[in-house]
């Protein structure tokens, strides 16, 4: 028998058919295989070529295909949520229940040590124990969104809790966190976690099962960012939390278009305020408004991205939801685009000082890597928790302000954020985030800090293989 420090690790990844969360499955994917561990990838066939070639998943690991199967609601060739709407999101769950047989098919041939699984496969552990198999539970959420909004205590009985319940962090929940309550339109969206559509389980009771049934958690998390929340989540599950590290992704290849780049090249280092939020995350129009006309009023340059549920064609929505003549007032120094665009690229242009953005984790790593200081407009989830340990437990990002009963934010609120953080920069809290930051950035660009935790995790694993 191999010695322990010789085993060769075999693992499977299978995350859920978001990109959101098959991108943080590649980052790890690509860590464990530069320290020797043998990867095999799961995901449906439409998402094949964009792992290999957009998300850079190591050539060394082999993508298996899954088939998803027809499901009524839910129509053919649709491989990831970025296609769907979110009706057809939750009807891929019930898909994703019927995959059992296909998924222990594969993983009885395959035989992997272990099988990394997301939030919305609480039936993989109960199959990989039937073959030998060790199933860990990935969270590609930050540990804060897990302690505040799953922790087994929120639940006690069969008590599902309620708006005012969700308002307040669970029993227990670390002192010294910068969270002493949450707003009501926060706990009135994160009720959604305890929400079944046609029948199926919600994501709260996904996500608890998979994590009381596992060997073991694998956060994306490291102690210097979460340490309180990490004790907290492995008190409360009574299960080892294993490190991953923030997985800060590599430095992105190519270059940007010249279209961006030479827009971009006009202006002066650091004086852009560049707003995305994602492909999956949407603004109402009153919030379009309001945020155009808040970029307007702060005099800077700005590169706005908007985008569109998948039903609505994103160019007419575009011109629908603009304020009236807008584009005409910031002609020169504001560009509005819908669709996809190179965002580690953007954040990493030298004009570029401010990202604004919906918090979520992936994007606020890449923008503490960068320059560009952070204006947080969480919107849905996980991102109101992210946003509260970037900007009150590490002080290094402004949320901006908004309304409490319904989340309502004007153009002042935006305007005042930006300014805080690119103009009054000797005036707090502006003065203490750019501090922040660069102590964020230094630790997070640590080459070291990145192996050892990758090192740390391979030799856990082979401790419990």
């Amino acid at each position: 028998m191999a010695q322990q420090s010789e085993l060769k690790l075999h693992v499977v990844m299978f995350p859920w058919f978001a990109f959101g969360h098959i991108s943080p499955f590649v980052q790890l994917a690509n860590k464990l295989s530069l320290q020797g561990v043998g990867i095999s990838f799961f995901s449906a066939p439409g998402n094949v070529a964009r792992i290999k070639s957009g998300l850079g998943l190591t050539p060394k690991a082999e993508i298996i295909p899954l088939p998803i199967p027809q499901v009524e609601g839910l129509r053919p060739g649709f491989d990831s949520t970025a296609e769907m709407t979110p009706a057809m999101a939750e009807v891929l769950k019930k898909a994703l229940d019927l995959m059992q047989p296909q998924v222990k098919s594969i993983l009885s041939q395959l035989k992997p040590h272990f099988v990394f699984f997301d939030f919305a496969q609480p039936w993989i552990p109960k199959l990989a124990c039937e073959l030998g198999i060790k199933a860990l539970h990935f969270s590609v959420y930050s540990v804060i969104s897990q302690a505040f909004c799953i922790a087994p205590v929120r639940t006690t009985g069969a008590k599902i809790p309620d708006v005012e319940d969700m308002m307040k962090p669970p029993k227990g929940f670390p002192s010294n966190s910068a969270i002493t309550s949450i707003k009501r339109f926060q706990a009135e969206n994160l009720m959604y976690l305890f929400k079944s559509f046609d029948g199926g389980p919600p994501v709260y009771v996904r996500a608890r099962e998979g994590l009381t049934n596992c060997t073991a958690v694998v956060v994306k998390a490291c102690r210097e960012m979460e340490g309180p929340y990490i004790d907290y989540c492995a008190t409360q599950f009574q299960k080892p939390f294993l490190l991953a590290g923030p997985l800060v992704p590599d430095p992105p290849k190519g270059v940007l278009e010249d279209k961006w780049a030479n827009w971009l090249g006009q202006f002066p280092a650091k004086s852009v305020v560049f707003c995305n939020f994602g492909s999956e995350t949407f603004l109402d129009e009153d919030q379009i408004k309001e945020l155009a006309i808040g970029l307007e009023l702060t005099g800077l340059p700005f590169f706005l991205v908007l985008n569109f549920p998948a039903e609505l064609d994103s160019q007419s929505e575009l011109t629908r939801t603009l304020p009236e003549g807008f584009m005409e007032r910031v002609e020169g120094r504001g560009i509005v685009h819908t669709g996809w665009v190179r965002q580690a690229l953007i954040l990493a242009h030298d004009s570029v000082g401010c990202y604004l953005c919906h918090s979520g984790f992936s994007s606020v790593i890449e923008a503490l890597v960068n320059d560009c200081q952070l204006a947080l407009l969480p919107q849905k989830g996980d991102q109101f928790l992210n946003s509260k340990l970037v900007a009150g437990d590490m002080k290094a990002g402004f949320e901006i302000n908004r309304r409490g009963e319904d989340g309502y934010f004007g153009k002042d609120d935006i305007s005042e954020a930006i300014k805080s953080v690119m103009v009054d920069v000797e005036k707090e809290p502006g003065k203490t985030i750019r501090e922040n930051h660069k102590k964020w950035k230094e630790f997070l660009l640590n080459g070291e800090m990145e192996n050892k935790y990758a090192a740390e995790l391979v030799a856990q694993l082979k401790t419990i293989a």
